[in-house]
């Protein structure tokens, strides 16, 4: 595609004040089950919330609520019975501009909605007669749960025999007016067991330990609720144990909170001491005007839409970005980062296999444990959206493990750098199932024995680069990150002279490089040398660093300029006759699905339709359209990114159609809750890498360049507004093949963006 700058298209297009509000999402049935709820939340807070066989449910999850075994716990489910004719007319509508619920059931109507600034729930209840509605807290945990075959899964502890595991008791207490719930972490939990068994016992007093004492629960409390006993029941194969009120005087408003607190206290009195202060906190009218204009401004902040009546596909297409937006916005200030494998929404896992009978606290691919690989596709597209404030759980989830991270080089090889692994515990340190259960005493301590993960250490470097450009597109200050982004940089290149200085006389190659070898190309390329993936990370990462110190006045450059000369070239090769990107410059076997040939592409943005000379353009072209394995791994599914490549590319009429398939609607009633994919439902790097796909083909820039439409079918109607670099918004609009609108902030840079050629 062929580009003009905007001065010569602008004749009669005038800027426009963004009036985007998104429109509300509305069912008018009930639900069969949990897995047909609708998410709702806020702040750090995420309810799942349904009507089912005329009561009203939820599921209550916050960010950073785990137990001893590392499993991100549910602070249980809340039934709500408004008396009533079943068969007045239902509604359950999700307004997304002030982000809540609000549900007509018997002839009431129902408000949900969590405060964004505290960590409260808000249920409201109106009706035009007086009533005297039930309400009953449910919890699961009511006495300690040995593990089931296969439910270590959710946790630390994978695939470990369920046999002598389980999840302790919560404590539950309730009264008129009240009833309180935590679980509460014993000092020692699978944090322990990780220490003892990776070898790191002689500094487990220098680890930072986040899980012993950790507390986690709250209150539902009401000033018209009087307890009337316990009950019990099941319900997606789990059984439970219901606290149950009622209202104690009827009324035409009925008002309730649940107030929620994780801490790690030496006594539980200083927990509640703490849990009563929230509650005194709160100030209804107040509360929920900032909430609501906490979403409002979320969706000035950047958007993707288009008309309904328009393309199918589109409508679709924009409507899922929007609702996945939403659900992010859910944990935009959570303490720890949203999980790739559910965020803050999975509910009973019967209903996404049938054959996983375990409470509603399971997800596959463990709570505090992290992947990686798919965390960071939750959190690129939030560049773009301008979602900066909502990176920081991320990127402090990675700076607190930084100490454990280094002492782990320090322990097991002697030299410094920060030695961050793909399957990464919230403390810093590998998975202890992933680091190898069956290790034979001649393995390298510090590398897991795992046929996937072993050398994957590259993925910290994207987390550095959204720090870098989180500080380009908006000037946020990054400098608490710096040691952080440092101590990655330097792993690799103390770490890789370590190995060659062992293998031989000299550290590096003839060249006077790096030699990355053992190294991993994503999971799939197994003991490469020089992984493209590594390769462009390192170069692109350290580059960028170099920029930032300039800009920052700092020029102590030196130590990075030197490195940045020893880190070697991107492979190519040629295969069936054409020049590629090569995976690596050598490796031993394939172990997965991955395309890390492709990651100079994206992230890390070497090549490209608006970046790359016609030369390597054509490269990088050759191995998407070309290179076997790329092509034979080509999927929609999950984290796959083929979609984001496509339009990088400017491979127009691919990208639509791998986006389109990319936001298809999910398999349950929500369309944003994807997946399950290779992972869970719903599936964020699903939603995230999709979202990226979108925001790629919209608008790509290079340096101060901002080229709007680069993979955009420009016969499709869209409006969008995105962040670009230096503090710059771009709002758009596609209609009839013709630019309707479009405003540039700051108009400074209007002058910088350029458009194709062949736009109207």
């Amino acid at each position: 595609m062929k580009f003009l700058p905007i001065a010569t298209l602008l004749l009669g297009i005038a800027p426009f004040v963004s009036a985007h509000v998104p429109e509300d999402y509305v069912w008018d049935s009930m639900s069969h089950d949990s897995s047909a709820s609708m998410p709702v939340g806020g702040g750090d807070i995420g309810l799942n919330v349904w009507a089912e066989d005329g009561d009203m449910l939820f599921y209550i999850s916050r960010s950073g609520a785990y137990d001893e075994n590392n499993t991100l716990l549910k602070q249980g489910r809340v039934r709500l019975r408004i008396p009533g004719e079943t068969t007045a007319d239902f509604s359950q509508r999700l307004k997304l501009d002030e982000g809540y619920c609000e549900m007509m059931l018997n002839g009431s109507k129902i408000r949900v909605w969590a405060d964004v600034f505290r960590p409260v729930v808000h249920v409201e209840v109106e009706s035009p007669l007086a009533i005297k509605p039930a309400v009953s807290y449910e919890n699961w945990r009511y006495a300690d749960r040995p593990f089931r075959k296969g439910e270590g899964r959710q946790n630390s502890w994978k695939w470990s025999s369920a046999k002598t595991l389980f999840t302790s008791r919560d404590s539950v207490k309730a009264a008129d007016g009240a009833v309180t719930f935590f679980h509460r972490n014993p000092a020692e939990t699978v944090f322990d067991v990780t220490v003892a068994r990776e070898g790191m016992d002689s500094v487990k007093s220098l680890l930072w330990n986040p899980l012993a004492y950790l507390t986690s629960g709250g209150r539902l409390s009401g000033d018209n609720l009087r307890f009337v006993g316990e009950s019990e029941g099941v319900y997606g194969d789990t059984d439970y144990r219901s606290w149950d009120f009622e209202a104690a005087k009827a009324a035409k408003k009925h008002h309730f909170t649940i107030a929620l607190h994780n801490a790690a206290t030496p006594d539980t009195d200083r927990w509640i001491a703490s849990l009563d202060s929230i509650e005194k906190s709160v100030n209804f009218k107040r509360d929920r005007e900032a909430s609501r204009k906490w979403w409002r401004d979320y969706w000035t902040r950047s958007y993707v839409t288009a008309p309904a009546e328009g393309d199918t596909a589109v409508a679709r297409m924009t409507r899922n970005y929007e609702l996945f937006r939403y659900m992010l916005g859910c944990n935009a200030y959570g303490q720890e980062p949203t999980k790739f494998n559910g965020g803050l929404f999975t509910f009973d896992p019967v209903y996404v296999k049938d054959d996983q009978k375990f409470t509603p606290d399971y997800r596959a691919w463990g709570g505090g444990t992290m992947t990686a690989q798919n965390q960071r596709l939750v959190y690129w597209p939030m560049l773009k959206s301008g979602d900066f404030d909502m990176m920081k759980p991320q990127f402090d989830f990675y700076n607190r493990m930084l100490a454990n991270a280094e002492l782990r080089s320090k322990v097991y090889w002697g030299h410094d750098g920060a030695c961050f692994t793909e399957q990464i515990e919230l403390f810093g340190l590998p998975n202890m199932m992933e680091y190898g259960t069956k290790r034979p005493a001649y393995a390298d301590p510090g590398v897991e024995y795992n046929a996937w993960l072993e050398y994957e250490w590259d993925t910290v470097l994207e987390f550095c680069q959204m720090m870098l450009e989180s500080a380009r597109y908006a000037g946020i200050d990054i400098s608490a990150y710096r040691p952080l982004i440092e101590s990655s940089l330097t792993f690799f290149d103390e770490h890789y002279r370590y190995l060659a200085s062992h293998r031989g006389s000299k550290s590096l190659d003839g060249d006077g490089k790096l030699i990355l070898f053992p190294g991993s190309g994503c999971e799939t390329y197994k003991m490469a040398n020089n992984a493209a993936s590594t390769v462009a990370a390192l170069r692109r990462v350290t580059d960028s660093y170099i920029d930032y110190m300039k800009a920052q006045g700092d020029t102590a450059t030196s130590k990075w300029t030197a490195l940045l000369g020893r880190i070697p070239e991107i492979p190519q090769r040629v295969a069936g006759g054409r020049a590629m990107i090569a995976p690596a410059k050598s490796w031993e076997r394939i172990n997965n699905v991955e395309t890390p040939q492709l990651y100079p592409v994206w992230p890390w943005r070497f090549y490209g339709s608006v970046l790359s000379d016609s030369a390597d353009l054509a490269l990088a072209r050759n191995t998407f359209s070309h290179d076997p394995d790329a092509l034979r791994f080509r999927s929609t599914t999950g984290w796959k990114q083929d979609n984001i490549w496509a339009a990088c590319l400017g491979l127009t009429d691919e990208a639509f159609r791998l986006n389109t398939e990319k936001w298809a609607d999910g398999s349950h009633r929500f369309p944003a809750f994807l997946g399950p994919g290779y992972d869970w439902t719903p599936d964020h790097n699903w939603g995230g890498s999709a979202m990226i796909g979108v925001q790629e083909m919209l608008m790509q820039t290079d340096g101060d360049k901002i080229y709007l439409f680069p993979a955009w079918p420009l016969d499709k109607d869209i409006s969008f507004k995105l962040h670009a670099p230096s503090n710059t918004t771009v709002e758009a609009a596609l209609s009839g093949g013709k630019l309707a609108r479009l405003t540039v902030l700051p108009a400074e840079r209007a002058k910088d963006v350029i458009l194709p050629t062949t736009l109207k």
